[in-house]
């Protein structure tokens, strides 16, 4: 525990045999106090190994997609009464050493909302391996989303993330995206309802074994980027609204 409140990290998986106990070893098992894999049907022994590692483990009976799995992750989360949710990509491509301090920033109410960056800090990029392209797009798609939703961020597409379990309560995840895109459309609620959003350094990995998705795929995903965007802007401008972003829960 942080400041007596209760730290629960969610791995959302997809065939991670080979990284998850690398990833599971580096997690602070001081602070955190419980590790929930959700399974979205692999095809390796990510499971078995879950189990081995003693997670609590959900397993999909069909592939929901990266924002689906995500979806069962927090829901779990909170029904087991967690204070703070660390979101880890079991893949080993984030460092877990971040959560303790991520957890932190939550725990004593600096932030509602954190994310690690991979822009931050010089050389961060190429030290990690990120493909040029993806660097670009990434880029172009912050500089793209910082001017119209007006609020200024080094980069939206992080999937390492921290979150009050208020802040979670109050998202109306059931309404967002089952695919990638699910990551932005959350975000854009946690903006739309002025919660406090704090970003961290993190140094990354993109090996073999690190998950990826295909540049067809990457495509698609920065249209919903540029599409929720563009919703987020209407949205707050009140010339069209959008259910998703509808006034969430109390945040007070």
């Amino acid at each position: 525990m942080l400041n007596r409140k209760k730290v629960v990290v969610v791995l959302p998986a997809y065939n991670a045999e080979s990284t998850l106990k690398a990833t599971y070893d580096e997690i602070d098992h001081q602070v955190v106090d419980q590790v929930i894999l959700v399974d979205d049907c692999s095809t390796d022994n990510t499971v078995g190994v879950a189990k081995e590692l003693g997670l609590m483990v959900l397993e999909h009976d069909n592939n929901r997609g990266y924002g689906g799995n995500q979806k069962t992750c927090y829901k779990t989360a909170i029904d087991q009464g967690a204070d703070i949710v660390i979101m880890l990509h079991p893949d080993y491509q984030y460092t877990p050493l971040l959560v303790t301090a991520m957890a932190s920033m939550i725990a004593y109410e600096v932030y509602d909302f954190v994310l690690a960056s991979r822009i931050i800090g010089p050389g961060a990029v190429k030290q990690g391996g990120m493909p040029v392209w993806k660097y670009f797009a990434n880029r172009l798609l912050t500089a793209f989303e910082n001017l119209m939703i007006g609020y200024k961020l080094s980069e939206y597409h992080s999937g390492y993330r921290a979150f009050s379990g208020k802040l979670l309560k109050s998202l109306k995840l059931d309404l967002l995206s089952d695919d990638f895109v699910f990551d932005n459309q959350m975000i854009a609620q946690i903006v739309n309802a002025k919660y406090s959003i704090g970003e961290i350094s993190c140094p990354t990995r993109y090996d073999e074994d690190s998950s990826s998705i295909n540049f067809r795929r990457s495509v698609k995903y920065g249209f919903g980027v540029l599409k929720t965007s563009i919703q987020l802007r209407l949205h707050k401008s009140n010339i069209r609204t959008f259910d998703y972003l509808e006034p969430l829960g109390n945040n007070e």
